[in-house]
């Protein structure tokens, strides 16, 4: 069976529907909805229920879709395997959230690196969205990431809770958006923590998706946002932001996602790492 026509049916299972998708694969609605049929001919069954609020899985769709994880996490590790560089035994990929590798991932990535040195790594970044595709179709063999979703065959474990405060570039800033406010995406639970926090917001002149792009234009040009305090922790100590205590703090739980039937002597290695920092990150937080 051709591989494409597998990674389009996981596609549309992690996007909910054919749109969202074409847009993950980069092809049109259409392209989407011609290789769905293809395989639904060649399975001779039909493997999803198209209604206007997306698209869900029939009974052959929940059983195909073991198959089809299979069979792409299969290919993708044949070409690990042959593709593993010259002195190594195998090949690890590994990929993060920016804010997860920053001050985090990047700080335990020569430990990982010194402790499996028989081992080649290639470190990506991404949003959860891309971070789980990756997982599915077995391009990934490890994803750090705020807001994970449940998938047959991924294991979720929790890493550690972010503490995420206010800072701003003035100390004397009310403790609440206000001019200058940057919204960061932070995910589901953050927008509604936050909206019930501050019912009287609607909405800053600048929204990110990635706290690092928030970061920075709040120190080049002044102004407030939440951060995780690992983040702007050197920035605290240089006087460049103030965390405006008398605003609610919020927690982000951080978890580490990966195959329940991966290779432990590969990934293992990796996990024992993370899960090390992870331990370190929670007591320097106390």
């Amino acid at each position: 069976m051709d591989t494409e026509l597998a990674r389009t049916f996981l596609a549309v299972v992690t996007a909910g529907n054919f749109v969202n998708a074409a847009d993950r694969l980069h092809v049109t609605q259409s392209t989407v909805s011609a290789r769905i049929h293809t395989l639904e001919n060649a399975l001779g069954c039909t493997l999803f229920v198209r209604n206007k609020g997306g698209t869900t899985l029939t009974a052959a769709g929940r059983h195909f879709q073991k198959h089809a994880s299979t069979l792409v996490r299969t290919v993708e590790q044949a070409r690990h395997d042959v593709g593993v560089a010259k002195g190594f035994r195998a090949a690890l990929t590994i990929g993060g959230r920016f804010g997860l590798w920053e001050q985090f991932l990047t700080k335990w990535l020569p430990v990982l690196l010194r402790n499996a040195p028989d081992i080649s790594v290639r470190a990506e970044i991404g949003l959860e969205s891309d971070l789980m595709q990756g997982l599915v179709e077995g391009r990934l063999d490890i994803a750090v990431m705020y807001t994970p979703e449940s998938r047959p065959g991924l294991k979720v474990e929790l890493l550690f809770d972010e503490r995420l405060v206010l800072v701003s570039t003035d100390p004397g800033r009310q403790p609440e958006p206000g001019p200058g406010y940057v919204y960061v995406d932070w995910g589901p639970e953050f927008f509604a923590r936050h909206s019930a926090s501050f019912p009287d917001f609607f909405g800053s002149a600048l929204t990110a998706n990635i706290g690092w792009l928030g970061l920075q234009h709040v120190l080049e040009n002044g102004g407030s946002g939440y951060f995780p305090i690992r983040l702007v922790r050197p920035h605290l100590q240089s006087g460049k932001l103030t965390v405006l205590s008398a605003a609610p703090e919020f927690a982000l739980s951080a978890y580490v996602v990966y195959p329940t039937d991966a290779a432990p002597d590969v990934v293992g290695p990796a996990l024992d790492v993370i899960r090390h920092g992870a331990t370190m990150e929670s007591r320097s937080a106390q």
